[in-house]
């Protein structure tokens, strides 16, 4: 994956020559970054385009294992681009991007994606957030869902998804009052899972995804991935026979052998990098590797 960012915004602010989403790699980490600090990060459509092909990109690199997102400047993402809303409604329905860009996208990945919060996130940010599967946030970070204080709903199936993060009740008091939590009340109720010291979220998010990459097993997290999402709308019995299924498939795989010989020489294993391909689909719970029965 190469150091550049992707495509050009048509900004309503000076920032608008600036790419409104930079790409970088550490190692085997990508660095997808929100790239419009002057106004928080305020999505707009081509900024959300460009978002979600950096992440297809990440997702099909195979030099790439996982994945840290943040924000330029002092901000994750403030929500959409008020300019944008107060263009009116014919403006607003244009803004919303495609199915297969939408928040979520994310979840249906084969990598880790771990978010980096340094700063104020709301609206369609919180969305981005909660796509994440790992969160850090700075303790000065201020988190907020404010649907229900511009008049409208639990956007981009963000009702679905925080219940299962943070539960029902916190879910309905965080939608209904629309205001605003900090990162330590975040951590409280489950919405992120690390509080760092100011400045410090992108480094830590980086050592964690570091970790992963160096350390665990491609395939495996795609298939756990996989497993965790697909299993919240599979009864029991059926997630522990898809279970036994790649349990099956794992015990004969070269990964298995890499890792116990890794331990006994006293050395990191050598995993062998997913293939490139296609995010999966809403309806592929299971990523396309080794593991898949």
């Amino acid at each position: 994956m190469q150091s550049t960012g992707t495509t050009t915004s048509e900004s309503t602010t000076s920032e608008e020559d600036a790419p409104p989403v930079l790409v970088s790699q550490v190692g085997h980490v990508a660095v997808i970054t929100l790239n419009r600090p002057k106004v928080l990060n305020a999505m707009t459509l081509p900024m959300a385009t460009a978002y979600a092909d950096a992440l297809r990109a990440a997702d099909a690199d195979p030099a790439v294992r996982a994945i840290v997102v943040t924000g330029a400047g002092r901000g994750f993402c403030a929500g959409a681009d008020l300019a944008v809303l107060r263009q009116g409604p014919d403006a607003i329905h244009r803004f919303v991007p495609r199915a297969e860009d939408l928040p979520d996208l994310a979840l249906r990945l084969r990598k880790p994606v771990i978010a980096a919060i340094n700063g104020p996130v709301a609206g369609i940010g919180f969305a981005y957030l909660l796509g994440s599967d790992i969160r850090y946030a700075a303790s000065t970070a201020t988190i907020s869902s404010s649907f229900a204080r511009l008049g409208l709903v639990a956007e981009y199936g963000v009702s679905w998804l925080l219940p299962r993060v943070v539960g029902t009740t916190h879910a309905l008091e965080l939608l209904f009052s629309g205001g605003t939590v900090s990162a330590e009340e975040a951590a409280r109720i489950g919405l992120v899972q690390h509080v760092t010291e100011p400045g410090e979220a992108l480094t830590r998010a980086l050592a964690h995804a570091t970790e992963l990459a160096e350390s665990c097993s491609p395939a495996s997290l795609a298939a756990i991935k996989a497993q965790v999402w697909g299993d919240l709308d599979r009864p029991r019995d059926d997630a522990v026979r898809r279970a036994f299924a790649l349990m099956d498939t794992s015990f004969d795989g070269p990964d298995l052998a890499e890792a116990l010989a890794a331990r006994s020489e006293k050395r990191r294993p050598v995993f062998t990098p997913l293939p490139p391909t296609r995010a999966t689909t809403e309806n592929d719970d299971v990523p396309q590797g080794r593991l898949t029965p």
